[in-house]
């Protein structure tokens, strides 16, 4: 019987959703889930990180850095919002669009204090959309830092848009490659000093790229799971990266996940005998109970929201009942949930 996405809702007060982050970052608040079922769960603090990992272990972010996606355009005197979605290959960007009913094929947007426009180039129906701009290259991420505005997810409350301290505190310390529409949220907690606790630990440390798409903002409005489409994601593991990451495995150390998006393009690029291999391409991997992980060991990941494709994936990661469990807990003791809240600390379930 196919999982129903109801299954996956809990009871989150609306009190629970961190508005901003904790200061200095490392000081926000880590639950760590023990793998065995039976344990009780620890009340920690992720500047507790380092005494939880193992030297020879190998903790992995992700890279990506958040462009300014949130624009407003104009077709003729309708407002048109835009939120940039994924870059294609054709040089087009995917969207998703506000007010959408109000474009047809070839309408050209303009955009306010600009001179740059974008071409309508397919329409999907349901508020999708391609754009073809005027703009490339340099010329383009210029447009953007005059035109755009980060795209925070909706349940941040910033009524006048983003703030200056937003510009700082939803950029991870990973971040190099600039792609991404949402922050890899996990990233959010480490510090420079949280870095240098991590190698004098003997910790391994490595990044790859995985370009987090306006997908990750949409709710699963399916009722089971078979019928909900992942939003691809474009990613990037190199050869060397891989390649470092295998000799960990083989050395027996552990992969530590930072983040949900780390971990998916890692359990995208495994083989079947547990080997990551290259990769350079999409991903729309949607991992939720019954899943079986090859790649990663722990996963430090923020806390999702309900009936959540994040709240499905750590199901499937420690266990539905363990992470429901650790959920209740979480709220009950005040854990700050999603981008700017809490973290935890998972240990991959021997059955999910």
């Amino acid at each position: 019987m196919d999982d129903r996405t109801a299954d996956f809702d809990f009871h989150l007060p609306e009190t629970s959703i961190a508005q901003h982050p904790a200061r200095p970052r490392e000081s926000a608040r880590l639950l760590d889930v023990p793998a065995d079922p039976t344990a009780p769960f620890i009340d920690r603090r992720v500047s507790d990180l380092p005494g939880l990992l193992r030297a020879g272990d190998l903790l992995v972010a992700n890279d990506t850095a958040v462009i300014p996606a949130q624009l407003h355009a104009r077709r003729g005197e309708a407002k048109i919002g835009v939120t940039l979605d994924q870059h294609q290959a054709d040089g087009t960007w995917s969207a998703l669009i506000r007010n959408a009913k109000r474009l047809k094929l070839g309408d050209t947007l303009t955009f306010p204090g600009t001179d740059d426009t974008a071409e309508v180039a397919t329409l999907d129906g349901q508020g999708g959309a391609t754009l073809r701009f005027s703009a490339e290259g340099d010329a383009f991420d210029a447009f953007l830092q005059t035109a755009g505005a980060l795209a925070l997810p909706p349940y941040i409350a910033r009524p006048q848009g983003p703030t200056a301290e937003d510009q700082s505190d939803y950029r991870t310390i990973f971040a190099e490659h600039r792609g991404a529409v949402a922050a890899p949220t996990a990233g959010l907690h480490f510090t420079l000093d949280l870095l240098r606790r991590i190698d004098e630990a003997g910790v391994g440390r490595e990044t790859l790229t995985l370009h987090v798409g306006a997908g990750t903002f949409l709710p699963v409005r399916a009722e089971t799971l078979s019928s909900h489409h992942m939003h691809a994601e474009r990613g990037i593991i190199t050869q060397e990266t891989a390649h470092r990451i295998n000799a960990v495995k083989e050395r027996g150390g552990r992969i530590v996940a930072v983040g949900t998006t780390t971990l998916r393009l890692l359990e995208s690029s495994v083989s079947e005998d547990g080997r990551v291999m290259p990769f350079d391409g999409d991903t729309s991997i949607f991992i939720h109970p019954g899943f079986k992980f090859r790649a990663v060991d722990m996963l430090m990941t923020n806390f999702h929201l309900p009936r959540s494709t994040l709240f499905m994936l750590v199901c499937a990661f420690a266990g539905t009942e363990r992470m429901k469990a650790a959920y209740e807990h979480a709220v009950c003791d005040g854990y700050r949930f999603y981008s700017y809240g809490d973290a935890c600390l998972l240990r991959r379930a021997e059955v999910s």
